[in-house]
């Protein structure tokens, strides 16, 4: 019986792989066209005379609360002049990241035919690490200074949570995010069920569009972090259950398990300092797959499907 359903198992990856392929020869093929436009290089290199070219080139750039004064200031600006030196220095070519980009339009071009290929645009935001890439329907804004590696001297003092993601590798995967957020209902969520849902949508929809990027990089962790939630899957699953947490209204949960910390709060003292930040997102993460591997629904169905329906359909059961 083992043997038969090893063989099964064998069969069924095979044609998936098969069909994966298939998939990715047709993505590779979509054209998508776009120059990644340095405005990052172009106010370096601005004299107070470029000011009203750049402002009509730019001017989402510029904003109105903002005179002239301000930005001949700014290119002045002692620390504007070492941001502006260091970004340019460690992007001088843009090769790499401008092909991942273009993957991942190609792949939200397939999944979402309605997407539109925005203009890319690079600039600094005084290490602005909270809003690292901002995209709307028409333009992509990629801040540079905020991906200039972990261990860059502009980052002492900030912790290293923060940091671990501040590099050049991550830039592709916080676009996607920002795409993914952009497509998920986003109602309130008021537990910490419709959190983890809500999170594993937005991790399954870069399984989609950013193929090419490891699961780790997906979801912000080291190779090690995640490692660790894999092998502590069916534990963090029955102390969720046991704790009653699923459907708790506890504001506190969010900040345990589902964001950005230096490790999740089990608060056990032997787990606590070993665990990365965000396991409810990975859970959420296998939930929402294990719905798309058991239930005949397509990626557009899965964005607007309720929590709780994800989850009594997904049939999830986490083995060690």
């Amino acid at each position: 019986m083992r043997v038969f359903i090893l063989i099964t198992s064998l069969f069924f990856l095979l044609f998936s792989c098969q069909d994966n392929n298939k998939v990715e020869a047709e993505i590779a093929k979509i054209n998508i066209d776009f120059d990644v436009e340095r405005f990052d290089i172009a106010f370096a290199e601005a004299t107070p005379d470029d000011l009203p070219k750049l402002k009509s080139a730019f001017p989402f750039m510029f904003p109105e609360q903002y005179d002239d004064a301000f930005w001949i200031n700014k290119m002045k600006d002692t620390l504007q002049l070492q941001l502006s030196e260091e970004t340019i220095k460690t992007f001088s070519s843009f090769k790499t990241e401008t092909e991942e980009i273009k993957q991942l339009f190609q792949h939200l071009k397939y999944y979402f035919p309605s997407f539109k290929t925005p203009r890319v645009i690079t600039t600094t935001s005084d290490v602005d690490y909270r809003n690292k890439v901002i995209v709307t329907d028409t333009i992509a804004i990629v801040e540079l200074d905020t991906y200039l590696g972990s261990d860059h001297y502009f980052y002492q003092g900030l912790q290293n949570y923060i940091t671990a993601n501040m590099k050049s590798e991550q830039i592709v995967v916080d676009l996607a995010n920002a795409y993914a957020q952009k497509r998920v209902l986003n109602a309130k969520r008021k537990n910490l069920l419709e959190e983890m849902i809500y999170f594993g949508k937005l991790l399954y929809i870069k399984d989609k569009i950013i193929p090419f990027k490891s699961d780790a990089q997906k979801i912000g962790y080291t190779p090690e972090q995640l490692d660790w939630v894999k092998v502590n899957q069916e534990q963090m699953w029955q102390y969720f259950i046991q704790k009653e947490l699923l459907y708790s209204t506890d504001s506190k949960l969010p900040n345990r398990f589902i964001n950005d910390a230096p490790f999740s709060k089990f608060y056990l003292a032997e787990i606590d300092n070993e665990s990365p930040a965000k396991v409810g997102q990975f859970v959420g993460w296998q939930i929402v797959k294990a719905y798309m591997e058991n239930n005949d629904v397509t990626l557009t169905d899965l964005l607007n499907t309720p929590a709780q329906t994800v989850f009594n359909k997904s049939k999830y059961k986490p083995r060690q």
